[in-house]
């Protein structure tokens, strides 16, 4: 690969991944401003997600959309059970505890999915890797710590169940690298909105959510969740691992922002250093790693010699 064309690709990663991470940010606080019972919040975006991935998948595969969903095969249907879980794990985290703690347990799924990698995958794992484990794992425990006498328990074991689910996804998706397994996500859609629309009709309830309500609702289900995490699946293809982390951790910063700033969602002494603990341990190891990758890069790829045309100069 050229050197203008892995830059063209570096830079098409980069704008995949960061894109995505913005859209995603205010994610968590659009799930507590909408204000819905669980059952409800669910299904809207079960469906509407659905509706919207299925969507940009005919956007660009039109005719090739049917091909493109028989090459995920079963490791697709796969993908889709485990993000329903990690679906629900989020929103339901988010309805029990603080934005801000079920995004910093969320942006621990890189290295719970380093951890099953080395289980499942019988990868070796740097002994930096390990350290950022058992910290992040720390800081998850001080954030939980934080909210026990609030009872929010059942939120961060939510939070923790996405994570942990996501990070399972990760690891199955690189069994078929270069097969595109977002196009799956609308099955994940399906089966959310389903699920929590029988529990929402046996609850009685079935009123519909006032305008404003409803409006948010769709902004985030049917348009900020199907571009951002389609953006966000599609970056890995560009980048390394260490700069998918660093971009990521772009949702979980500016997502903890706006919930404090909009929510005041204040978080009291000990969750903040276990924040802190967090994002900086997973900022330090992306910089790190990414530093290690340039390295490497730099041996394989030597700058190329530069010819000099003797004629011009005479």
């Amino acid at each position: 690969m050229s050197g203008w064309s892995s830059l063209a690709h570096r830079q098409q990663g980069l704008l995949l991944t960061g894109g995505g991470a913005l859209i995603m940010a205010p994610d968590a606080l659009l799930i507590k401003v909408a204000n819905l019972p669980d059952a409800e919040i669910l299904m809207w975006r079960g469906f509407l997600s659905g509706l919207g991935f299925l969507l940009i998948a005919l956007m660009r595969y039109g005719r090739g959309t049917l091909a493109a969903y028989r090459r995920c095969g079963w490791t697709g249907i796969a993908v889709a059970l485990l993000f329903s879980l990690t679906t629900c794990g989020f929103v339901l985290g988010n309805q029990y505890t603080k934005a801000g703690n079920v995004l910093m347990i969320l942006a621990s799924s890189p290295l719970i999915a380093a951890a099953l990698s080395w289980v499942i995958l019988k990868e070796r794992l740097p002994r930096r890797t390990w350290l950022a484990i058992l910290v992040c794992m720390l800081g998850i425990a001080m954030l939980a710590l934080d909210d026990a006498g609030a009872g929010s328990w059942v939120g961060n074991a939510f939070a923790l169940m996405a994570a942990t689910t996501l990070a399972i996804n990760f690891t199955l998706c690189r069994t078929r690298p270069g097969v595109d397994m977002s196009p799956m996500l609308v099955f994940n859609g399906l089966i959310v909105g389903s699920v929590a629309g029988l529990f929402w009709l046996a609850g009685g309830d079935t009123t519909l959510p006032a305008a404003n309500q409803l409006a948010v609702v769709i902004l985030l289900c049917l348009i900020i969740v199907p571009c951002g995490v389609t953006l966000l699946q599609r970056g890995p293809l560009y980048l390394p691992s260490a700069e998918v982390g660093l971009l990521i951790l772009l949702e979980v910063v500016l997502g903890t922002l706006l919930a404090w700033w909009i929510l005041s969602e204040q978080p009291a002494p000990m969750a903040m250093a276990g924040g802190v603990l967090v994002i900086g341990t997973l900022t330090a190891k992306g910089l790190y790693e990414r530093r290690l990758e340039l390295r490497q890069r730099a041996i394989l790829e030597p700058e190329p010699s530069i010819t000099v045309n003797r004629s011009s100069t005479l």
